[in-house]
């Protein structure tokens, strides 16, 4: 890695729990500079705006976010033991290295919805992403015979991500983790009776 694309990548690891926290609209280029103790033209060196370090930011949590679930998957077999996986990191995702802030889809979309194109258009595509992956997983587990052949994986992948996104949401806008939990339970049981 060369030095400039140490810099960035350091650049996008201290300014994505800002982001993540504050928000595109409520970080300023002051945010940026005392996240990394750089100023504001050394990061302006390295990225064209603060547009283009937010959506590297975003990026970022949202990898973070995957690592996590892939790496609960990676310790279980079956089909629906690795969907369990989404379970177990939701229901006590204080237990893991969530990126600081919480969720990085929730806190984008709705920020970004009518306010910034590009960051609603990287919200959409890391949602697809994550339906992709549970819809892979789904009709992995109906060829295994682990999941009835009636179910409509597109569907309950949706279902699976609403119910976890807003579950989130429910919670941090109550301040009621109990909130997530019992939401999270709802998946549990959606898993469960998909045999």
């Amino acid at each position: 890695m060369s030095k400039a694309e140490r810099t960035k990548a350091f650049i996008i690891e201290k300014t994505a729990p800002v982001f993540n926290t504050k928000g595109y609209a409520g970080t300023s280029m002051a945010d940026l500079s005392e996240a990394t103790g750089l100023t504001k033209g050394s990061i302006y060196g390295n990225f064209s705006n603060k547009d283009e370090v937010a959506l590297a930011a975003f990026d970022h949590n949202f990898q973070s976010v995957q690592n996590i679930v892939k790496a609960e998957m990676a310790k279980r077999t079956g089909v629906l033991d690795q969907l369990m996986a989404y379970v177990s990191v939701y229901e006590g995702f204080e237990k893991y290295p969530f990126p600081l802030g919480g969720c990085p889809i929730l806190n984008t979309a709705t920020e970004s919805d009518d306010t910034h194109p590009e960051l609603r258009k990287k919200v959409a595509a890391a949602i697809i992403s994550w339906k992709n992956s549970l819809v892979s997983l789904l009709e992995k587990g109906i060829k295994t015979k682990e999941i009835r052949a009636t179910v409509d994986a597109e569907q309950t992948a949706i279902a699976i991500i609403a119910l976890i996104e807003g579950g989130i949401m429910v919670a941090k806008a109550t301040g009621k983790n109990s909130y997530r939990k019992a939401v999270v339970q709802s998946v549990e049981k959606m898993i469960r009776g998909l045999k």
